[in-house]
């Protein structure tokens, strides 16, 4: 069997992890991008997702940023799960807007990784700020190859 090269592999687990992500694609999410360690994910505010103040409820960014590491986590496909998580929202989100998660690894040292995630909205107005833990299952594939 031929070896694939990162980015290959990347691309295999972008096309197989979202095509059976239901949370993501329930909530409207697009991978717009991804490599190794790293992954762009995009979602639009809708009306069901605005909580009783008229913006975006918090735990729709979250998702967004949660998915964005999910895929920058598996990207070597090594299943990777989350160990814990942070979110600081800075500025609300509104109907309408679109939402882009960037994730990058930070460090990836064993079983153990930290990846930053921030969320901008299309004006490149910052909204949240996200540090992913996670841990990796050794041997075991995030996807079938």
């Amino acid at each position: 069997m031929t070896e694939r090269i990162p980015q290959q592999t990347a691309d295999l687990v972008r096309e197989r992890m979202f095509a059976n992500d239901r949370a993501s694609k329930a909530l409207g999410m697009r991978v717009v991008e991804m490599s190794p360690g790293q992954a762009t994910l995009t979602m639009t505010v809708r009306e069901d997702m605005l909580n009783g103040h008229d913006i975006c409820h918090g735990g729709f960014t979250a998702a967004l940023a949660d998915s964005a590491f999910a895929f920058a986590c598996n990207s070597y496909n090594e299943l990777t799960l989350a160990s814990g998580f942070a979110i600081d929202l800075v500025a609300p989100a509104r109907l309408g807007d679109v939402l882009t998660a960037v994730c990058r690894e930070v460090v990836k040292s064993g079983r153990s990784g930290v990846y930053d995630t921030v969320v901008d909205n299309q004006h490149g107005q910052r909204i949240a700020v996200f540090r992913g833990r996670s841990h990796t299952l050794k041997g075991k594939p995030a996807v079938a190859a």
